[in-house]
């Protein structure tokens, strides 16, 4: 009589969740293998190629961007940092982390409940209220110091905020925007930074790393390792983001499709689980001023504060965002 396999010991950094899963409806996530590449367009941060940029904003809403000036080893040592930290026990992490690097699981936000489980856990830091040198911050009992990966953090978030500043500046005369807008409509400094891993998942046909979304940013910088997985929805069709090394992918999000009146892309995008391998990803999230309103020719007018605080209640009662559609000019609900 052949004896029964033995079955892996539950990994104790994960939620308990993510151990045995429960049944879950969703669609069924494709394999990879079965969706073709995109082909986005390669920019030089360097030598920003305007039309280059205005055409990827309009037709894909997504870029690569290389030449950016972010240290690589800058990136290796936070995703290490961010690895270690997230290593710790399930328990610890939903213990001690709280401020002012909070911890997640099973939603692409904090203290959000989407419909589906998303296969993901991470790590979220409002960039504005950071500093090098915050302090010796230890997590818990578990003697692990958090210093030296806000300091990572801090200093990653500095050339995220350039990155952003210099591809919104570049879009200025395409969007029509006035000094004030130019400042009010991205506040690179307050950006939102987050670590995501997405854990070894037993049954990848039932659950998604993370569902499809749109960002509600200006704009998303997303530095993703080389395990894949990042999907975006184009005519229809979803494509894979292959991983290059060395470049960053760079994603409009809401608020810059709403400043551009729709002339830009919002880009649909989500993960795949992997049954395998984990995947991590460093991402920032670029927002307008709390109390900037957006005008635009498609939208009611409405300051980026309302658009956030609408999202959250659409998530509260129904599961899901309902995002730009909720402020289309028309739109009675």
């Amino acid at each position: 009589m052949e004896s029964a396999a033995l079955q892996p010991s539950p990994n104790p950094s994960y939620p308990p969740l993510f151990h045995i899963p429960s049944h879950h409806t969703s669609p069924s996530p494709p394999s990879p293998s079965h969706l073709p590449n995109i082909q986005i367009p390669l920019l030089d941060l360097h030598h920003l190629d305007l039309t280059q940029l205005t055409t990827a904003c309009k037709e894909v809403g997504l870029f690569r961007l290389a030449n950016h000036g972010v240290p690589s080893d800058l990136s290796t040592q936070l995703m290490d940092q961010a690895k270690e930290l997230l290593s710790l026990s399930f328990e610890s992490k939903k213990a001690s982390l709280s401020h002012p690097v909070a911890y997640f699981w099973g939603t692409p936000a904090v203290k959000l409940s989407v419909k589906n489980l998303n296969w993901l856990e991470g790590l979220h830091v409002p960039l504005g209220q950071i500093s090098s040198g915050g302090g010796d911050l230890r997590l818990g009992g578990c003697g692990s110091s958090l210093s030296s990966f806000i300091y990572l953090v801090d200093e990653y978030g500095k050339h995220m905020a350039r990155i952003a500043r210099v591809l919104f500046d570049a879009l200025r005369a395409d969007l029509k925007l006035d000094s004030e807008q130019l400042t009010s409509y991205l506040s690179e400094f307050d950006g939102t930074f987050r670590v995501y891993r997405y854990p070894c998942c037993p049954d990848v046909s039932n659950y998604f790393g993370m569902e499809a979304h749109t960002d509600s940013s200006v704009l998303s910088i997303v530095n993703q390792d080389n395990v894949g997985g990042l999907q975006v929805l184009q005519d229809s069709t979803w494509f894979n983001v292959t991983p290059i090394p060395d470049t960053l992918i760079v994603n409009l999000g809401d608020m810059m499709q709403a400043i551009s009146g729709d002339e830009y892309k919002s880009v649909e995008h989500r993960v795949l689980a992997n049954r395998d391998t984990e995947r991590i990803s460093l991402c920032y999230f670029a927002f307008p001023v709390e109390d900037s309103v957006i005008v635009s020719s498609k939208y009611k007018p409405f300051a980026y504060k309302d658009f956030k605080a609408q999202v959250q209640e659409d998530i509260k009662t129904t599961g899901s965002k309902e995002g730009l559609r909720r402020f289309r000019i028309g739109n009675s609900s």
